[in-house]
């Protein structure tokens, strides 16, 4: 018998800087995917409350009336906020991976919280490292961060942010871990238009090459989840003379299989939705027959990983006459 499991992408645009309406909009989709009969369901990279590519357009001082507003609309994990949205998985009987902007103290962390279908928190991990200009702003995740998957009713999950799948001993260590279901989560990303000098490997093309490669190195589902921008948010987001940024668009979502075969017709990439898939789990075996990095087509004698899962502390507490080192 196979273990089917029903799985949902998300594709949407983020309520921008809006914390109460974006948790609001998450319920709707939360919501939306029950009605579908989702088991499982992703959300985008910072969904909430989205991803200020004005960091990307401009200047850390004239960006900061911005981000001290998206600072404010960030979410904190243990909030009534929180505490909504995982009211609204337990009511949907489903598993969530949730994208978002985590506010902690004086700090902001781009933060996946897996929530079960008890309305749980089980597990909680942040980026490792934060791309490019994004570590004046956020950051690192620590310990129990490069934890990439949680057993759980419907199978193993996995998740990581954006350019963390271009991580090769991150992805490795999930790998590692048996991963079933992987959510892939993303900001909005645009591919080059001509005229427009940009790099070539920070493009939505580009950006599902790399998931689809990792469903066929990890030999698991992998569920690319995906925001999108509107033209009418450009302003909103400090993007009006932002060549790059071709709005409507920026969703390239799109659900793999454990061969690396796409399973759905992918959306515009202005359009909000919500991609679906029966997926059979056993169908990771048949895949693994042939290519298991972690079992048959490894060398560990030759080539291994050393993993550090200790969680860094700013304080440590020494004891009287404990020696200092």
């Amino acid at each position: 018998m196979g273990r089917t499991i029903r799985v949902a992408a998300v594709q949407a645009e983020p309520v921008w800087n809006n914390l109460q309406g974006a948790v609001g909009k998450t319920i709707s989709i939360i919501q939306c995917a029950a009605n579908e009969g989702a088991n499982v369901i992703g959300f985008p990279e910072v969904w909430i409350p989205g991803f200020p590519w004005s960091i990307w357009s401009r200047g850390a001082v004239e960006n900061t009336p911005y981000m001290n507003e998206y600072f404010k609309n960030s979410l904190e994990r243990e909030s009534p906020e929180m505490d909504q949205i995982r009211s609204a998985v337990k009511d949907a009987g489903m598993f969530c991976v949730l994208g978002y902007s985590e506010r902690y103290r004086g700090s902001l962390y781009m933060a996946q919280s897996f929530i079960d279908e008890n309305g749980d928190i089980v597990h909680h991990r942040r980026k490792m490292k934060p791309t490019h200009i994004e570590r004046g702003y956020w950051g690192d995740g620590q310990g129990a961060s490069i934890q990439p998957v949680a057993k759980t009713s419907f199978g193993n999950i996995g998740a990581l942010n954006c350019w963390e799948h271009l991580q090769p001993l991150l992805k490795y260590f999930e790998y590692s871990q048996d991963v079933e279901i992987h959510i892939a989560s993303w900001p909005p990303i645009w591919d080059i238009k001509e005229g427009i000098e940009w790099a070539d490997h920070m493009t939505a093309e580009m950006s599902t090459k790399i998931c689809q490669t990792m469903a066929v190195e990890g030999t698991c589902f992998v569920l690319v989840c995906t925001q999108v921008m509107s033209e009418e948010s450009r302003k909103i987001n400090n993007l009006e003379d932002f060549k790059f940024a071709q709005c409507p668009g920026g969703g390239f979502s799109m659900i793999f299989d454990a061969f690396g075969k796409p399973l759905v017709k992918a959306l515009p990439p202005g359009e909000e939705g919500i991609l679906y898939a029966d997926v059979d789990l056993d169908l990771k075996r048949q895949a693994q027959q042939s290519l298991d990095v972690i079992g048959h087509y490894s060398r560990p004698d030759l080539l291994s990983l050393n993993v550090t899962a200790t969680e860094a502390e700013p304080i440590v507490l020494l004891k009287e006459n404990e020696p200092r080192h």
